[in-house]
């Protein structure tokens, strides 16, 4: 269920960069977007929507693949099958999946940057705790660092530091009138940039990896009143400090988007775990709710990749071009309505899947292909 909320939220941030102009280059050129915390209705709508899911559940997202990959470290253990062994070839297949959704559909794909976080922190699992503690605290430390100056380069340099502050018209007109193809080319030839953000999230991801790894194993997933009391301290301090930082950073501007992104909503993403369980905890008798954001986690590479196709297709001028069509006319409202018409698909269309079928396309697919490799 973790997996399932990870994915729908992660959609809230990326429909942004779908709807805006100039799409997903408009992220690096203009800078992060969005009402401001006053203003309009519609701009306050628009800033509590981004601020709830901004990092946050990219963030879930990451710590729940290093427990996954801790639980198949402990399969392979229990097996006696060496480690990493066969998982370097999953790992290789999700960096070729990424890349090719990085190619064919979307420029900040997070596949490519997990495959090369996953082959470290799996070597890693071979090692002593000791060693893994340091190097989850090495990466946060860097992580950190390089967030912190980044963050001073922007308070000092203001906009020039980022960009100009606008997307070029013909950029513009390529995500708004453009073929698949043209898109195509164009995020080829600005491969360097567009995959900026893993490279310089990299220690984040090794942390958030770790950490992953540690709340497993500590219980934090268990249905025992162990795992609920992890779980509970996770809400007070997840969501107690990350919050009123995240809140911070978002009243300072766009200056401190990086610090807000990459730093404070990781803590929050630990809050929502707590509060998920919490949620879940209480619930008496699972509903069509629980049981569609589940089939959601268990299809969460199709749901992943399908999102964006479904987003790519409204919002892009090769499909239905809606974000030149409506633009400004009736933003936020219509992104806020694709973000929960596409999940309301993902819920009801995974679950149906579900019903016939073991997993999910893609996924049925990476099987297929490593089991003849």
């Amino acid at each position: 269920m973790l997996r399932g909320v990870a994915i729908l939220g992660t959609l809230m941030t990326n429909v942004w960069i779908f709807t805006a102009p100039g799409g997903e280059w408009g992220v690096l050129a203009a800078g992060p977007a969005g009402g401001g915390l006053s203003g309009s209705f519609g701009e306050a709508a628009e800033s509590v929507f981004r601020l709830l899911a901004d990092g946050k559940f990219l963030s879930l997202l990451t710590i729940l693949f290093g427990a996954g990959l801790a639980i198949q470290y402990g399969s392979a253990e229990r097996r006696g099958q060496p480690w990493p062994g066969r998982y370097r070839r999953r790992a290789l297949f999700l960096f070729a999946e990424g890349t090719v959704h990085f190619v064919l559909v979307f420029a900040w794909d997070v596949l490519m940057g997990y495959a090369v976080t996953a082959l470290f922190v799996a070597w890693l699992l071979t090692r002593s705790a000791r060693a893994r503690r340091r190097v989850m605290w090495w990466a946060a430390g860097l992580h950190l660092t390089v967030m912190g100056l980044l963050t001073a380069a922007l308070a000092l340099n203001g906009s020039e530091a980022a960009g100009d502050g606008a997307v070029s018209p013909e950029v513009v007109d390529l995500y708004a009138h453009g073929s698949w193809s043209d898109q195509i080319a164009f995020r080829l030839e600005n491969a360097v940039a567009l995959r900026i953000e893993p490279v310089l999230s990299a220690g984040l991801l090794v942390f958030l990896f770790l950490l992953g790894v540690r709340l497993l194993r500590a219980g934090a997933f268990g249905s025992d009143d162990s795992g609920r009391r992890i779980r509970a301290r996770m809400l007070a301090w997840g969501l107690g400090l990350g919050v009123p930082l995240n809140v911070a950073c978002a009243v300072g501007g766009e200056d401190w988007f990086l610090l807000g992104r990459y730093a404070a909503a990781p803590l929050v993403a630990v809050g929502y775990i707590g509060l998920i369980g919490a949620l879940v905890d209480r619930v008496v008798r699972p509903g069509p709710m629980t049981r569609g954001l589940t089939s959601v986690g268990r299809t969460a590479l199709s749901g992943y990749v399908l999102q964006n196709v479904l987003c790519a297709l409204v919002s892009y001028g090769f499909g239905l071009g809606l974000a030149a069509r409506l633009g400004d006319t009736w933003r936020p409202w219509w992104v806020m309505a694709l973000w929960a018409a596409v999940s309301a698909l993902l819920l009801v269309g995974s679950t149906l899947w579900l019903r016939r079928f073991s997993a999910g396309p893609l996924e049925s697919v990476q099987r297929w292909a490593l089991r003849r490799s």
